[in-house]
Order: C-alpha cells, then structure tokens, then sequence
C-alpha cells in the first residue's frame, strides 16, 4: 500500500510539473469549467437574491387577510362588514389593540401604475400601495432614510430606496401616476426587502383616483403573538360566509418568492447542465491529449515497475487539479461581477419588484460542486487510458 501511495505522488507531481508543456490546452479545460460554474452561479444568485428580497419582507408578527378564495392581494377583497365585525368583536382573536381599544390593523390596496424612469422612453410597471396611517409600523424593519412619512388624505407618496435610486425620484419631485401627480415626500429604507420597490400612498387618496371606492383588498393585523394566527382564522370562520385566508406576513411572501424562483432555476440548471456536458467533453479531450503527449513518459514508469493504480491516480489528481482551478477561477469572476448586482423581475401582485444577485456560500458550492463532476468525469477516462500503454507501443508510435 505504501508503495502505491509513493507511486502515485511520483506521478502527480510529475504531471504537475509538465502542465508548463502544455499550457494551451490545459486553459481551454480551465476556462471551459470557469464558464460553467458562472453560468450556475448567476441563475442560482439570481433566484437567491429574489427570494432573500421577498422573504425578508415578511413578519410572522403580522397576519394578512385575504378574500375571494385567493392567496394573492391581486384579486382579493375583503368586504367591509368583516373589518367593522372583527372590531366590534370583544374578544381574544389573537390581534393586537393599541391604547384605545382599537384593532393594530392596516385596510391596503395595490395598484399597478406605468412610470418612466429618468432618460427612458419605456415606462415600467410599479406597485403602488394604498393604506392606513398604521401601514408603515407594521412593516418591520422599515425606515424613513429621507423626508418624512406622507399625511393622510393627501396625494403624497413615499418610495422605496431602491425605486428611488432607479427612477430617480427626489423629494419634492411631482410624479404622475394614472390620471393625477402625486408629491414625493420621503424615501424608505427595508434592509433591502421587497418593500422597497413599492410606492406608498393613502388609502382614501388612493382608491378616490382609481375608482376604488370601498375596496379593501388586504387586511394586516399585528398578532398579539406568533402563535395567534390559529385563533385570528377561528374567529374568521364564524363572523362570515365569505371564503377569508389569514396567513403570516412571512408565509405570504415565501410562498411568492418560491414560485419565481423555481422558474428562474429551471430556466438556469437546464443550460447549465448542457454546457456541463460540453465541458466534459472537452475535459476529456483535454485529458487525452495531455495522455498522448505523455505517452513514452507514462509508458517508461510503468515498465519501471509503477502500478497502474499510480498511473490512473497521477493522471486522474491532473484533470481533477485543473478543475479545480476553473472552479476557483469561476466563482471568483461570479462573486466580483454577481454579487450585488442590481436585477428585477416581475414579481409580487405582477409588478416590477427590484433585487439584488446574491453570491452566497450555498450557490458557490453547488456550482463549485458542478466544475468538480466535470474534471471527474472528463478526467477518469483519460486516467484509464493511461494505466494500459504498453512501453513497445509507445515507442513505435514515436519512432
């Protein structure tokens, strides 16, 4: 065993050693790998960095309900007898109440507006979310990085830090959205969530210019504790016919993320696997020329009285050593060019919602895992071929 050990080091390191000879076609194996792993690593920093933007929004502190059978603000409606029913309810239903008695609540309403962005021709679809004076306190993690919060009963409005920097909008700017213009006031800042490629608005401002009248398509009610969403759906149960969803801010919003992010992945794992495949092939063409190169060297030791384990592994520890230094060099380029990236998507009630790609830990490996399983399967047949040269057969290839 110690011999095959010492055999196999003896020809790793002379493998390595004559990689300078053939430098040309040992970077083509590089790069091709280097190419694979960024490819993954951009789609899966893609559908990472959205879910991380959407479900960072989420509170399970907070409840969200739903009417109409559906589990999306887009197309919900929560009647107005069910709001004015759970206030009067003297009861423990699991919410909040503030010194008055009153429910912790937020009555919302999202609208999709067209805005152009500065310099642009084409507008954009944006959210713009109507709500109650309570709305912005019961975003955790929210806060005012310009200006102030809007008024009630105003047309002013608050953008997101990130639909700021995109659009441009300034406070004190005059943005038309629909059929009014509306005075931003203030920017908002979420840590980077999805709140923050919304607008925000009044809720009566809101549904006066959109012929909303009366529409309430989502209510959010702070839960006295986590545990308390069970009983706010209990009470739903018996206070109306109407199909009602309460369901965790938290939940809401992953279950959204989990969707877009599934179409990204299968969008990129499928190209990524081809072009795996098209690395391998050239990992094993790689590898087979490095072989042929060596065949009298290879064919020598073994006559010397090397193993053909210590052949296999030499050659085989080579391909797998250039594999790995694609890897490295592929998530290096992908952390430097991926990481923070600005994207967007459509994403929560079919608006454009704003993200950055995230390059972490757990999408370099399996990418980095990806490259690997490319210099090992490329490199294991070359490795084979090398353990059955025989030394009279190299010589007359080179004579």
């Amino acid at each position: 065993m110690s011999s095959n050990i010492q055999q196999s080091l003896v020809m790793t390191r002379a493998n390595i050693f004559s990689l300078p000879r053939r430098v040309s076609i040992s970077l083509s194996m590089v790069l091709s790998i280097a190419l694979v792993v960024c490819v993954l690593t951009g789609f899966l920093a893609m559908a990472k960095g959205f879910e991380t933007a959407l479900q960072s929004a989420g509170s399970p502190s907070v409840a969200v309900v739903l009417g109409g059978g559906t589990n999306q603000e887009t197309g919900s409606d929560v009647p107005a007898s069910v709001i004015r029913t759970m206030e009067a309810t003297t009861g423990d239903i699991g919410v909040a109440r503030d010194a008055s008695g009153a429910l912790v609540s937020s009555r919302e309403i999202v609208v999709t507006v067209d805005v152009k962005p500065d310099g642009s021709d084409a507008g954009r679809t944006v959210a713009l979310r109507g709500m109650d004076p309570a709305g912005a306190s019961m975003r955790d993690s929210v806060s005012i990085s310009q200006g102030r919060l809007l008024a009630p009963g105003t047309r002013e409005i608050v953008v997101g830090d990130r639909l700021a920097q995109e659009f441009g909008f300034q406070i004190g700017d005059t943005v038309r959205l629909g059929t009014l213009y509306w005075t931003v006031v203030g920017h908002f800042s979420s840590q980077g969530s999805a709140f923050e490629s919304e607008i925000w608005a009044d809720l009566d401002s809101i549904r006066s210019a959109f012929d909303r009248q009366g529409q309430v398509q989502s209510l959010r009610l702070r839960l006295t504790n986590p545990g308390d969403l069970s009983a706010l759906q209990g009470q739903l149960a018996t206070i109306t016919t109407t199909p009602l969803l309460a369901v965790s801010e938290a939940d809401l919003y992953a279950a959204q993320s989990g969707r877009t992010a599934s179409l990204i992945r299968a969008f990129g794992w499928p190209l990524a696997l081809l072009m795996a495949i098209g690395a391998t092939a050239g990992a094993l063409n790689t590898m087979m020329n490095s072989v042929s190169d060596r065949t009298v060297e290879i064919a020598t030791v073994r006559a010397l009285g090397f193993s053909r384990l210590s052949a296999f592994i030499g050659t085989w520890v080579e391909a797998i050593l250039l594999a790995s230094v694609g890897v490295i060099c592929g998530l290096a380029v992908s952390w430097l060019a991926f990481n923070g990236w600005q994207a967007s998507t459509v994403g929560a009630n079919n608006a454009r919602m704003a993200f950055q790609l995230a390059v972490t830990a757990d999408v370099m490996l399996i990418a980095g895992l990806l490259g690997l399983a490319v210099g090992l399967v490329g490199g294991a047949l070359p490795a084979i071929a090398a353990t059955r040269l025989p030394l009279a057969t190299a010589l007359r290839s080179r004579g």
